[in-house]
């Protein structure tokens, strides 16, 4: 296992560490519940620096990041940052990402830390007959995720960068925490607002005391993976692995807002066909209306009992107290309103299919 450059204060804190994509992360510190409440009321700082970053450049970079990605990066100004996957060639989708502008002709794009690998030779595949300049920087960058209302109040005092002024998917490089060069990107996968801070791992440790220090006043605290998967899927965000994969369009994840065909990109034409025909399985979002807590891989079934598809996220939300999930199911079973039923052990508890996100704040 490897460990993040902040692997040691997380030890020194008490955190549950676990495996996660080949790294020791912490998991938790004092609970998923209250780690979740502090990213939903204050402000809470996640250490992701598990997560892979691909630098691409030169003047043929934006051609390759066309042809793999499916958004449209040429829409991209310098500062912006857009949401994006990688369509495969069989309709589904090797991974979901963020695409950077840093300069010019220098794109950044941040991949799931599970799929690094897999992500960097699908590019390389594609950059054969492109020859942009590409390189993987995973291995010495750290990224922290700063989330909660709070957190622009509680960090404006470590910048000069005026930390309200930027936009969500915007990002400003400047001076953090002491250390230049920082991208400040108001990003983030808990619908909480803030921002994550990239820099390199020698870097990131005195970042990481600052930000404590700036945001005691605030309640700020260390949070783990658990309570950031809670809040993603309280905002219907996918996790590449369960909601999306290899084998799921774009198009049945409900990712066609991602997916513009003002261009030409790996399997274009039958994600197109897709978007104009229908597709027969959608990822439908759900609340259960009984007790009982919904978890990956469960049964999704109708009224008579009979297997119509399967969850492929789900918990108890810490905000509405309800059961809450995810899962695809036939298209004639994806309106809103539409009453489901998920096999939990034995019972089937009744379940309503609704509109994203679960949490309004």
């Amino acid at each position: 296992m490897k460990n993040t450059a902040l692997t040691h204060i997380h030890e020194a804190l008490g955190a549950k560490l676990v495996a996660f994509a080949g790294y020791n992360m912490p998991v938790q510190y004092e609970g998923v519940n209250s780690e979740h409440e502090t990213v939903r009321k204050a402000v809470g700082v996640f250490d992701v620096s598990h997560m892979g970053e691909f630098l691409i450049e030169g003047e043929n970079a934006l051609q390759l990041i066309q042809k793999v990605t499916s958004n449209d990066a040429q829409k991209l100004e310098i500062g912006d940052a857009q949401y994006s996957c990688f369509p495969n060639e069989d309709g589904g989708i090797v991974d979901d990402l963020i695409c950077y502008r840093i300069k010019e002709n220098t794109y950044l794009l941040v991949v799931n830390a599970s799929n690094i690998v897999k992500d960097w030779d699908w590019i390389c595949k594609y950059n054969e007959d492109i020859g942009a300049t590409i390189r993987n920087i995973s291995e010495g960058y750290s990224l922290l995720a700063i989330q909660g209302p709070k957190a622009v109040e509680a960090m404006q005092s470590l910048t000069s960068v005026d930390l309200a002024a930027i936009k969500f998917y915007t990002f400003k490089v400047g001076n953090f925490a002491g250390i230049d060069n920082v991208i400040i990107s108001a990003t983030g996968y808990t619908g909480s607002g803030g921002f994550e801070i990239y820099c390199r791992n020698e870097e990131v440790e005195q970042i990481w005391n600052k930000i404590f220090e700036a945001g005691a006043d605030f309640g700020i605290k260390p949070i783990g993976l658990a309570a950031r998967d809670t809040l993603r899927l309280e905002m219907g965000y996918c996790l590449y692995g369960n909601d999306i994969n290899d084998t799921t369009s774009p198009i049945e994840a409900g990712l066609g807002w991602i997916t513009k065909f003002s261009k030409c990109f790996v399997n274009d034409k039958a994600l197109k066909k897709q978007k104009e025909e229908g597709v027969s399985k959608k990822l439908v979002a759900f609340e259960l209306t009984e007790r009982g807590i919904p978890r990956h891989d469960y049964d999704i079934v109708d009224a008579n009992g009979t297997k119509i598809g399967i969850v492929t996220s789900g918990t108890m939300s810490p905000s509405l107290k309800k059961g809450i999930g995810m899962g695809y199911v036939p298209k004639e079973f994806s309106k809103k309103g539409t009453k489901i039923f998920i096999r939990v052990r034995k019972k089937q508890i009744p379940a309503i299919v609704v509109k994203l996100p679960f949490y309004k704040g």
